[in-house]
């Protein structure tokens, strides 16, 4: 029977933070060029790895000419974009035009500094975390950073002087201005169980149970908001080739494109850590190997082994759905996020929070009351609650998808037009699609006959048959 109250208010006392009090300014450099680097290599690689997988999905080798199994061939593409000329269009601002790739790809990498890769480490005589930095709101500097990153996707389309890359750029800041606010509500739950939004704090809260059991359903949405933060198929929206033929990217070549490239690809490796920190313990070692030697494989530079498997996990989720879904439809997509994921974790971010003020010392529901101004009411009532709210707004979704499929089927069938005469101007004239045409009085003669044919033969074969055997009965007469 406690006060309902918001545990994330405030940073728990009680959960260890980063300790970043013997590191030095040069070490922290160290330690950003240490990430740059191994960000680099992880995007190399990971070019190889999707066109390698997407080939044996196709029934295709994928590239396997330069160096052993194709490992070169990213890094002679990245080489070859370096050395390409660099084209600017008239009609484009020339330093927006420049500068919107850099802001892109530098959002790409500074959204990593929050990252926890293990916990204290020596390096070079100094004892210090595996992380560059953490902050008591570090987990909401990745929705910052994206945010950021919106802008270099914008001003690359509105600076380009082009009509595809303009469309290409309000698509982008419309998905994942939409998509944001579902990821920031997912997260929400995150920090209600942790107490605090510190990286660091919020992997030494799940020392016991990995958040991805209690919060399942912010761990499903929040993994389906970073498909659509990251721009990739099913929901490659902003850069449909079918549709807008590259996006807002399509006047850039040379480096400039490369650079939108690295930061695609850099993202994802950032919605991945993050979701790795939140929700799958961050550097801690899966269950199973965390109990070998009293966790002598749950800690230090093991961190780096076990976010990097946990990343790579992700990549292969990100190729999978790129060679299993086709593209979505870009209304379709903006109305999934909007009517269906933003409703559903707003639920269960208020099921979150009832269940976290019951004060769970006793177990998972606590006591199973919770005391709102007196008022006391069960765990299970809340539960009940929740659910029927759910059901009521998947019903008004499905309700609603289906009183627009009929809208759309009766517009098309009002739509279809009538019955069109080949022979009007004289002449005769193909019908256009979806013209039906008259039958005229010649084919309606024609069509008559040849169906009241046999019925005559039939009826003069019968007569004369009548008429024969009458003719012989007279005869034997």
């Amino acid at each position: 029977m406690t006060d309902l109250v918001v545990l994330a208010a405030e940073v728990n006392p009680s959960i260890p933070r980063a300790d970043f009090s013997d590191t030095p300014v040069w070490l922290s450099l160290v330690k950003a060029l240490m990430i740059f680097v191994y960000l680099l290599l992880s995007v190399l690689l990971v070019i190889w790895f999707e066109r390698r997988i997407i080939g044996r999905m196709q029934q295709r080798p994928g590239p396997n000419r330069n160096g052993p199994f194709g490992l070169l061939q990213t890094l002679a593409d990245g080489m070859k974009s370096m050395l390409k000329e660099d084209v600017r269009p008239k009609a484009a601002d020339a330093f927006i035009f420049t500068i919107a790739p850099l802001i892109f790809a530098t959002m790409a990498f500074v959204g990593f500094a929050i990252i926890p890769f293990g916990g204290d480490v020596m390096m070079f005589g100094h004892r210090t975390p595996l992380q560059l930095t953490d902050l008591p709101v570090a987990a909401l500097l990745v929705l910052a950073v994206a945010g950021v990153a919106a802008y270099g996707i914008v001003l690359a389309g509105w600076s380009s002087g082009s009509t595809y890359p303009l469309l290409g750029g309000l698509r982008a800041t419309a998905q994942l201005i939409s998509y944001e606010i579902a990821m920031g509500l997912a997260i929400v739950a995150v920090f209600l169980y942790a107490g605090s939004m510190s990286t660091s704090q919020i992997v030494h809260a799940q020392q016991d149970m990995w958040f991805i059991i209690p919060a399942c359903v912010s761990f499903v949405v929040y993994v389906i908001t970073m498909v659509g933060e990251t721009n990739r198929l099913p929901v490659d929206l902003a850069e449909g080739e079918g549709e807008i033929v590259g996006g807002y990217f399509t006047e850039y070549s040379g480096m400039r494109f490369a650079m939108f490239f690295l930061g695609e690809y850099i993202n994802m490796f950032t919605v991945s850590a993050l979701a790795t920190t939140l929700f799958l313990g961050g550097p801690a070692a899966p269950p199973g190997i965390a109990a070998i030697g009293d966790g002598m494989f749950n800690g230090g530079w093991w961190g780096v082994l076990w976010v990097t498997l946990k990343l790579w996990m992700f990549m292969f989720f990100f190729v999978w759905l790129r060679g299993s879904l086709p593209r979505t439809r870009y209304d379709q997509f903006m109305k999934f996020g909007w009517k269906f994921l933003i409703p559903v974790t707003l639920v269960w971010v208020i099921a979150v929070a009832f269940m976290r003020a019951a004060r769970p010392e006793v177990g998972f529901f606590g006591s199973g009351v919770v005391s709102l101004g007196g008022l006391e009411i069960s765990i299970a009532s809340l539960i009940v609650i929740g659910f029927i709210a759910a059901i009521v707004l998947g019903g008004t979704w499905l309700w609603e998808t289906r009183t627009e499929q009929q809208t759309k089927a009766a517009e098309a069938a009002a739509a279809i037009p009538g019955e069109v005469d080949p022979f009007a101007g004289g002449h005769p004239v193909p019908p256009l699609p979806g013209q039906r045409l008259v039958e005229s009085p010649r084919g309606r003669g024609g069509a008559t006959a040849l169906a009241e044919a046999p019925a005559r033969r039939d009826g003069t074969d019968s007569t004369h048959d009548s008429t024969t055997s009458s003719d012989k009965e007279q005869h034997r007469g």
